[in-house]
């Protein structure tokens, strides 16, 4: 537990940080022949990113861009701390929960006056365009299209003679199965799934499938402690079952996936975004496949639907801004660069990047965009802008799961912590 302690501590220092801080400084140390580049994510996406840098020299030779990167749960403390202090990332990888809170304060410079310029988004479609918008303003390009899914090791689901996951599967029946891959498990140590219970995406989804909400349009919670104690219970029913991985084992993901149980070799299943699906086969000997999330009955919505995976954004105030939008304009509109990310960060939204990608694909790859074609019949509208603090509440939540999973309260009081707690954030931003 002394984990999750140190890492509350971080964000909250991080994220006072950046509440006391008179924002828009932008980078100290920007020069137009020099930037600075910060972003999450695992090797797989820092070897492709790295490797774009090298390949942009070519168009642009007297530009250095310095990168480095950090995991989710170190990455928001250490660029909340950066931006408190002027030390702003020339370009700043942005998340779709954070945008609001980051353009509003003036950390982010708008990049409406670069379209059709040095940006050439026009052929991406006004939604995911939109996607960067806050209140009107672009702050953010698309980097990618993505969705909440599914990744498991089908051939140890069968070895445990229990059916895997799959489309329209309900929550009880894959609660049922992963019962029965437990007390079949292939070897000591194994389960069927990772614990989901402290990930908001997979909680956001189960919401949406309720008709419930994280979030509601004028920033209030979209759900109450008897929402989020459902939740609890139906997690802590599979924990009882011996159906998906204990607290301690859970407790060691540090929200990457170098850390989830999947990788570490302790669950048959994942819970992530599809755009990780690139590094989790990267990281995992087993052939991987993927699925949409179960449902909480038949004909209930999918939960499901389609968000930017992450985007790009510019320091406010950065020296070298329209150096910035350039590279993100290589990155998301030119063949070379988009051929060097792939879908690794999402399919692309250009619609003539995407033609131009697809014959390129490896089967990996090509798994995931058919994913993202598959659900999106299915899939609701993108959910109500977050409030400010939103970012926060992620780890509200997964410290009140654990607090749950290893016993120290019920379910029904995990909820109530998890309400508490959230709209003490949210008064407070």
């Amino acid at each position: 537990m002394s984990m999750t302690l140190h890492r509350r501590t971080v964000l909250s220092g991080g994220l006072a940080a950046l509440t006391l801080a008179t924002l828009g400084g932008g980078s100290a140390n920007a020069q137009a022949a020099r930037l600075r580049m910060l972003w999450w994510g695992s090797q797989e996406r820092a070897d492709r990113t790295n490797k774009a840098i090298e390949a942009y020299k070519a168009v642009k030779p007297d530009l250095a861009i310095a990168g480095e990167f950090a995991g989710w749960s170190d990455y928001w403390p250490r660029l909340a701390t950066q931006v408190a202090g002027r030390n702003a990332p020339d370009l700043i990888q942005m998340d779709y929960r954070y945008i609001f809170e980051y353009a509003r304060r003036g950390a982010l410079a708008p990049l409406d006056d670069y379209i059709g310029k040095a940006l050439k988004i026009d052929d991406f479609g006004k939604m995911n365009i939109d996607s960067g918008r806050v209140d009107g303003k672009l702050y953010g390009v698309n980097l990618g299209v993505n969705s909440s899914v599914m990744f498991f090791d089908a051939a140890a689901w069968e070895k445990a003679k229990a059916t895997p996951p799959s489309v329209g599967q309900t929550w009880e029946e894959f609660a049922e199965n992963a019962t029965i891959f437990g007390k079949n498990k292939p070897k000591p140590g194994y389960f069927a799934t990772a614990d989901s219970s402290g990930l908001e995406p997979s909680y956001e989804n189960w919401l949406r499938q309720n008709g419930k909400s994280l979030f509601t349009p004028e920033g209030g919670l979209g759900y109450d402690a008897s929402d989020a104690a459902k939740w609890f219970t139906m997690w802590a029913k599979m924990r009882e079952a011996g159906a998906c991985v204990p607290a301690d084992i859970q407790a060691l993901d540090q929200l990457n996936i170098e850390t989830n149980p999947l990788t570490t070799g302790k669950s048959a299943t994942a819970f992530a975004h599809s755009n990780q699906f690139v590094g989790y086969q990267a990281l995992n000997k087993a052939k991987l496949s993927l699925t949409s999330y179960p449902k909480v009955s038949k004909d209930s919505p999918s939960g499901h639907y389609l968000k930017p995976s992450m985007l790009m954004s510019v320091a406010n105030g950065s020296a070298g801004a329209e150096a910035a939008v350039e590279f993100i304009n290589f990155l998301v509109s030119e063949p070379e660069g988009v051929d060097i990310l792939g879908v690794e960060r999402g399919v692309p939204a250009s619609e003539a990047m995407r033609s131009q990608l697809g014959p390129k694909l490896n089967d990996v790859s090509q798994a995931m965009v058919k994913y993202i074609a598959d659900i999106t019949p299915d899939v609701g509208d993108l959910p109500p802008a977050p409030p400010p603090g939103a970012g926060e509440l992620a780890f509200v939540l997964t410290r009140t799961s654990q607090e749950v999973s290893f016993g120290k309260m019920t379910p029904e009081q995990g909820g109530e912590r998890l309400v508490t707690e959230a709209e003490a954030v949210l008064k407070r931003k």
